[in-house]
């Protein structure tokens, strides 16, 4: 946390990044419901590997929208522009990802099926958080 500070010099964008986190946990937990799988360790262990990936994609939109503050744009127009930017490029990597895993949630047994399950839920709903959520805020 102390290196998010120091990187932002922000309290601020700290908070930001970690509300983006909780709401990921609403995803998750819908998944999980929706699929009748308890939350054990993997789901677990897929949700450490998952708050990695949401605060990666809302510390790059976060520097963009500085990129963008930089050239000299208003608030608003540096928030619209950055979110626009980023949104090909997180949406196809969520996408690759939720694709990419059912595989694994379909036939590698019930070992890996909680991990996958936990991580494609998820960024179902970190995406939206991701890029609507952090530009509000």
């Amino acid at each position: 946390m102390l290196l998010f500070v120091w990187r932002f010099n922000s309290f601020r964008k700290l908070l930001i990044v970690i509300s983006s986190v909780t709401f990921v946990l609403i995803g998750v937990a819908v998944a999980l419901m929706l699929t009748g799988y308890p939350f054990g360790f993997m789901a677990t262990f897929g949700l450490l590997s998952l708050a990695g990936i949401i605060v990666n994609n809302a510390v790059l939109l976060l520097e963009r929208i500085d990129v963008e503050r930089a050239e000299g744009l208003s608030v608003h127009d540096a928030v619209v522009r950055a979110a626009v930017m980023r949104l090909r490029p997180i949406v196809m990597t969520k996408l690759t990802c939720i694709i990419g895993l059912v595989p694994l949630m379909l036939f590698a047994g019930p070992l890996w099926k909680g991990m996958a399950i936990t991580i494609m839920g998820g960024p179902a709903l970190g995406t939206l958080v991701t890029l609507g959520l952090i530009p509000v805020l």
